[in-house]
This record gives structure tokens, C-alpha cells and sequence, in this order.
């Protein structure tokens, strides 16, 4: 949950930051920061469906099978972050043009993707190394790292948007060095702290990591493609939806941006527990102890109601102080103020449809239908609800978030039928 939590502190610290400048600037980082939303899916999703094997191998006690899997996510990453960031350095305004009109916010979203997208390469393999470091139960060490680079983010942040002292005021670009620099930072020390543990399960011969193995290749991709095709619909559907907001104007940009990223903070702690409930079971279910699992994921679920409750009441609870923070004309601030109280209920679907998902549906190798839900919820149903209030209804921003989040209804349901069918539940090693 730390590890997490940090690692969208990190992501955030440029858009509170930046949001000092004002709506236009804050709307531009916004809008650059989508491609890596969808990039980061892209990530975690094939990172989740090979962490399946991972935990399940973890309870076998098969470090060989473990660090070729490790390889695997290395590998695909890199092919994965070459061709991402090719696309942003060589089309920028293009990128940024679909989630905005503005020829302001165009401009600067095109300055800052061009800097923050060489970052793309170091973030796959720290975020390899630091999400199988989970699934092997090796957590802490990442989880310092991240706080080390999300201090550095911060005061970078600080020096070389604002410029103190001798230090140049660059604003936007400065939001975007200060993260790639964080970034190659939390790669290295990554790298570092695994070759100092020398009992650590990713510590050996490169040439075991990278050691290739044709049917394991095979059997991992069965269960990561989906989750990647899973992710990447979610994560690819926010951002059709961001563009439907972005119909509404800058001020709507700029209040989905910090709405979201408050919202993020919350949800950050619930997506921890989710990847660990997910890493215990499935180590679990690699030992073959059925009954065991099944009687975790009832835990699992009656921890995750309660976190849930408590992150609605926190979200409706820091709706002032953010609305202090970024400062905001009058008619922005109130309708940040409405928007954070929509998505504070619509947390409640959407969480427990990520702790079904994630926490226990996927720990048994249930990808493939969590693929089919995701993709209709959050590619099809979400944007078209969007549109639907933006373009066709004209109805106020909150509305509109109100109905678009009906798809994670229709997700929440779908996950614990299936759940409770038992259908999910797959030894895979």
C-alpha cells in the first residue's frame, strides 16, 4: 500500500505543483500525462497476468521459473516503451490535440510530453523489477526507493518550476525534467538494492533472467495478454472519457485533473492491499490449499468494504483544503467541489470491482473474462455515457460523471457473480 501510495505521490507532485501556475498549465500536464496513463496500463496489465505465475511459482519455492519471467517482463517492456515513446516525441501536438482545443494548452501538453516521455524506459523496468518484488514478497525495498524519488521529484519540482534563487523558472518544462530525472533515479537504486541482497530471488546470472523459454513464454502470455488487453481498455476508455470532459473547457480539464489525482490518493491504498490480497492467494493457490484461498478472499472482501467506506468519507472530508491548495476563480473552485463529491461515491463500485478483479478473481488465472468485462465496461459503456451527457444531453460536468459511472455498476455486479460461481479459482503451476 506504501509502494503504491508513493508511486502516485509521484505522479501528482507535478500536477499540485504545476496547478499553482494556473487552470491553462494545469490542463496541459493533464492532457500530457494521458498517454502515459494508457502506457502505464499497458505495463501494469501484462506485469499483472505474469505475476500470477510469479506468486503461484513463489509458493512452488521455482526461483529458475521466477527470474525467466522477470526476463519476460523486461523484455516486453522495453519493446513496449520504444514504441510509445517514438510516438510522443514525433507527434506531440497530435497527442495532446485529442483531449484538448486550446492552442495554450496544446502548446505547453507538447513541451512537457516531449521531455516526460524519455522517462517511459526507466519507469517499465523499475516498475518490473519493484511490481515482481511484490509477488515474491520482497516489498519494502521498493517501497523506500519510491519515497527517495518522490522526495527528489518534489524538490526538483520546486526548483525548476518556480526557480529560487539561481535556479531557472521553467514552469511546464521544468514539471517534466523534474520527473525524468526522479524517474533514472528510481531505476538505478532499484538496481542497485538487488545486487546488494544477494538472497534476493532476482539476484544471479543475467543469463537465468534472460534464459528463454518457449512454452513458459507461451503459458504467460495466455494469462498476461488479456490482462494487458484489460488495462489498457480501462486506462485507454479514462482517457476517452477525459477527452469528452474536455469538451466542456479548460476549467472542466483542469477540475477532472485534480479531482482525479485526489481521488488517485485514496484509491492507492486500496489498490496495495488489492496486489497483496492478489499475491497471498495466488501464492496460496500455487501450494494447492483450496479452501485456504477461499476463506482468504472472504477476508479479503470484508477488509476491502471497510477501506472503501472510509476512503468515501476522506474524499468528502479534503474537498475544502484542495480547493485551498490550488486556488481556483470562484466558479472553478465550486465546481471542483461538486465534481469531488460525485466521484467520491462512485468510488464505491469502482473499488470493489478493482478488489474482486485484482485482489481475487485474477490470483486464480480468471484473466480472459476480467478481459471481456473491462473492455465493455471501460472502453464501450463509459465513454459512451460521457459523450452521451457532454455532446448529446449538455448536462454540467458532475452530471455527467455521475452517468458515466454506471459502467463501474455494471462491473461491480458482473465481478462477484462471477466470484461467487468458483469458476475463477485455478491452479496454473
Amino acid at each position: 500500500m506504501l509502494q503504491n501510495l508513493v508511486q502516485v505521490a509521484l505522479n501528482t507532485a507535478d500536477t499540485v505543483m504545476i496547478g499553482r501556475l494556473g487552470e491553462l498549465q494545469l490542463a496541459a500536464v493533464g492532457a500530457g500525462n494521458q498517454m502515459f496513463n494508457v502506457y502505464c496500463s499497458l505495463l501494469f496489465g501484462f506485469f499483472s497476468g505474469a505475476g500470477v505465475y510469479v506468486a503461484q511459482y513463489y509458493g512452488a519455492k521455482d526461483l529458475k521459473h521466477i527470474r525467466r519471467i522477470v526476463g519476460f517482463d523486461l523484455m516486453l517492456g522495453t519493446v513496449l516503451t520504444v514504441l510509445t515513446t517514438v510516438f510522443a516525441q514525433l507527434y506531440p501536438d497530435k497527442v495532446i490535440g485529442i483531449f484538448a482545443d486550446d492552442p495554450a494548452v496544446i502548446e505547453d501538453g507538447a513541451v512537457y510530453l516531449r521531455i516526460v516521455s524519455l522517462s517511459y524506459l526507466f519507469t517499465a523496468w523499475s516498475f518490473a523489477l519493484g511490481f515482481n518484488s511484490r509477488a515474491v514478497q520482497r516489498p519494502k525495498g521498493p517501497a523506500t526507493i519510491d519515497c527517495l524519488a518522490l522526495g527528489l521529484n518534489v524538490v526538483l519540482n520546486y526548483l525548476l518550476i518556480y526557480g529560487p534563487g539561481p535556479f531557472p523558472a521553467l514552469g511546464v518544462k521544468g514539471a517534466a525534467i523534474a520527473t525524468l530525472i526522479a524517474r533514472i533515479f528510481e531505476f538505478l537504486a532499484m538496481v542497485i538494492y538487488i545486487a546488494m541482497l544477494k538472497d534476493h530471488p532476482f539476484h544471479g546470472d543475467l543469463r537465468q533472467m534472460f534464459d528463454w523459454d518457449g512454452e513458459l513464454f507461451k503459458n504467460v502470455m495466455k494469462k498476461g495478454v488479456p490482462v494487458t488487453l484489460s488495462e489498457g481498455g480501462f486506462s485507454l476508455g479514462s482517457s476517452l472519457t477525459f477527452a469528452c470532459y474536455g469538451m466542456l473547457g479548460a476549467s472542466a480539464l483542469a477540475v477532472v485533473q485534480v479531482a482525479g489525482m485526489a481521488c488517485q490518493i485514496f484509491q492507492s491504498v486500496i489498490f496495495g492491499f488489492g496486489s497483496g490480497a492478489g499475491v497471498v492467494i495466488g501464492e496460496v493457490i500455487g501450494m494447492r490449499e483450496v479452501e485456504i484461498a477461499e476463506d482468504y478472499c472472504k477476508r479479503v472482501l470484508k477488509i476491502a468494504g471497510v477501506m472503501i467506506a472510509i476512503m468515501v468519507a476522506g474524499i468528502l472530508l479534503i474537498m475544502k483544503p484542495i480547493g485551498l491548495i490550488y486556488g481556483f476563480g470562484a466558479e472553478t473552485t465550486s465546481l471542483l467541489y461538486s465534481a469531488l463529491s460525485v466521484y467520491a461515491f462512485m468510488m464505491i463500485p469502482r473499488m470493489t470491482s478493482y478488489i474482486v478483479q485484482c485482489g481475487v478473481l485474477r490470483s486464480g488465472g480468471d484473466t480472459f473474462f476480467c478481459m471481456i468485462i473491462e473492455v465493455v465496461s471501460n472502453l464501450g459503456l463509459e465513454p459512451a455515457l460521457a459523450y452521451t451527457a457532454v455532446a448529446l444531453l449538455g448536462w454540467p460536468l458532475p452530471m455527467c460523471i455521475a452517468l458515466a459511472a454506471l459502467a463501474y455498476v455494471f462491473k461491480a455486479a458482473a465481478f462477484l457473480i462471477r466470484y461467487k460461481s468458483r469458476k475463477w479459482l485455478n491452479v496454473l503451476v
